[in-house]
């Protein structure tokens, strides 16, 4: 157990350090140059804190989504393939799925930057909920039915298009977040042990195929489920975390106390129902083991107190310091430096990113070493910088979304028709793989801080400053599969430059018709 969670400590440093380094930096090179810091002293101490917290937290959590989310997930595919009920396929994945969704902790710092009109933010949750467990529910029964998972993707994103075609414009950025951080470190674990329950089970040869597609399907229904929400309520913006000052002591703890008791109640909340899920299905339905009923309590106990740790230090550190940098850059001459500033915190976010390195090791392994893990490394961040920039150039010069996403999944279903399908599953897996905890916690308030220092108007922070977890999400869809077009062309050639075996040549006698060997 030890040794799981040093590793778990390594891979949440390695996440959170990048950015936080890089902020500490430019506070001190702004002071060095205009002799006051970037951010007020009470505000850079909480960020301060608040890493630590991020990173004792994000440890934690996902160590105990490892012993609780991924052992009841492989148990719940067992079970519902093992009864072959149709019922079951249908309720178990949704009901479950839909409460894990609810615990996400990206989902859950995402909500607390908007406000609906006379809608509590819970029902965002539940929206983006409902739309995971409808679609998880619909990943399983495409593996069961053997369905194509590209006919069910494009089928999907035709849906998406078009429902998002008559949604409000301002809707549709928070609506492709919401399909980017619902693939966070609480829903992944759980949604790809259920796949793997489910396709060990199956008895298909091809289950290399059917192990990927779970996450791609449900991040599609986030995406529905917000843009129908869109249909019939207004959205405004959460000024909280962008207008928040602290100056004194008393402002500081203040602020920690109320966020860190607001986060034990909603996060105790949140995971209850999970906790009496758990209970029913492994002491009534799964009859488990003692042993193993304990190991997954006391994983929910180390992803409680993770959330809870996890959240305070986003609320407290990240958020503030995302958006006071953004404010203060966009209100000078050089604004224009939030591109390039965007890109290179992108690059080295995806480089640190644990989640990326398991992508890179799993296209390696499909490729047999043709792709090595360095080159997939390289791609991604360099076309998550490209995706961040493109996000800031959004903030700055005020086009729509659609410029960009229509091209861009475009692009991605024109690929899924070329490239084998084993890339196309795992690219489109891989949507929320880059767009880790440091996008919503810290990118996000980067671009809305930014949007309120040049917009009056909170649609225009609506459409403009969400979408960055969109287009982060985007990138791995286009990169993955270019990936896979490669390895494709270098087969073909492969195939086409081996050699032939010698045979005899046999010249004829044209004239005798005699057969005569050429030696």
């Amino acid at each position: 157990m030890t040794k799981l969670l040093l590793e778990k400590t390594k891979e949440s440093i390695m996440s959170v350090l990048p950015i936080s380094l890089l902020i500490v930096v430019l506070n001190f090179i702004v002071f060095f140059v205009t002799k006051e810091f970037l951010f007020s002293k009470w505000v850079f101490i909480g960020f301060l804190i608040g890493s630590v917290m991020l990173i004792v937290g994000m440890a934690l959590f996902t160590l105990g989504a490892d012993l609780s989310m991924m052992s009841v997930g492989v148990g719940v595919g067992k079970y519902i393939t093992q009864n072959r009920k149709i019922w079951l396929l249908i309720l178990v994945p949704f009901v479950i799925g839909s409460l894990v969704t609810i615990a996400e902790p990206d989902l859950l710092v995402l909500s607390k930057q908007v406000q609906m009109e006379g809608v509590p933010s819970i029902v965002l949750i539940l929206m983006v909920a409902v739309g995971v467990g409808i679609f998880l529910t619909v990943a399983l029964l495409r593996v069961v039915l053997k369905v194509d998972i590209r006919v069910v993707l494009i089928v999907a994103y035709l849906i998406v298009f078009i429902l998002a075609s008559f949604a409000p414009t301002s809707f549709v950025p928070l609506a492709f977040d919401s399909g980017g951080v619902t693939t966070g470190p609480m829903t992944v674990p759980f949604i790809m042990a259920i796949g793997l329950g489910v396709a060990s089970l199956n008895g298909d040869k091809n289950n290399e195929n059917d192990s990927f597609g779970y996450i791609a399907l449900c991040s599609v229904g986030p995406i529905i489920a917000v843009t129908i929400l869109g249909l019939f309520t207004n959205i405004t913006v959460d000024n909280s975390s962008s207008s928040y000052v602290m100056n004194s002591f008393h402002d500081f703890s203040s602020y920690f106390g109320k966020t860190f008791v607001s986060m034990i109640k909603e996060i105790a909340i949140a995971l209850s129902p999970i906790l009496l899920f758990v209970i029913v299905f492994e002491c009534f339905l799964q009859h488990d083991k003692k042993k193993n009923i304990i190991k997954i309590f006391i994983g929910l106990g180390y992803t409680y107190v993770g959330l809870v740790l996890f959240l305070t230090g986003a609320n407290m550190g990240f958020m503030p310091v995302g958006s006071v940098l953004g404010r203060t850059i966009a209100s000078q001459t050089f604004k224009w430096v939030l591109i390039p500033l965007s890109m290179l915190m992108g690059f080295f976010v995806v480089m640190a990113e644990p989640a990326v390195h398991v992508l890179n090791n799993q296209v390696e392994e499909v490729t047999g070493g043709t792709i090595s893990k360095r080159v997939m490394l390289f791609s991604l961040a360099i076309g998550v910088a490209i995706s961040l920039g493109l996000a800031m150039t959004r903030v700055l010069c005020d086009f729509s979304i659609w410029w960009i996403l229509i091209p861009g999944y475009s692009i991605a279903i024109i690929l899924s028709l070329i490239v084998p399908k084993i890339f196309t599953s795992i690219a489109f897996d891989s949507g929320g793989v880059a767009s880790g905890p440091m996008t919503a916690t810290f990118l996000l308030p980067l671009a809305t801080g930014a949007c309120h220092e040049i917009y009056s108007q909170d649609i225009k922070i609506l459409s403009n400053g969400f979408g960055i977890v969109a287009l982060v999400a985007m990138t791995p869809l286009i990169v993955v599969q270019l990936v896979g077009l490669i390895y494709k062309i270098k087969l073909q050639r492969a195939e086409a430059t081996k050699e032939l075996p010698y045979e005899d040549v046999i010249e004829f006698d044209l004239n005798g018709l005699n057969e005569v060997d050429y030696e």
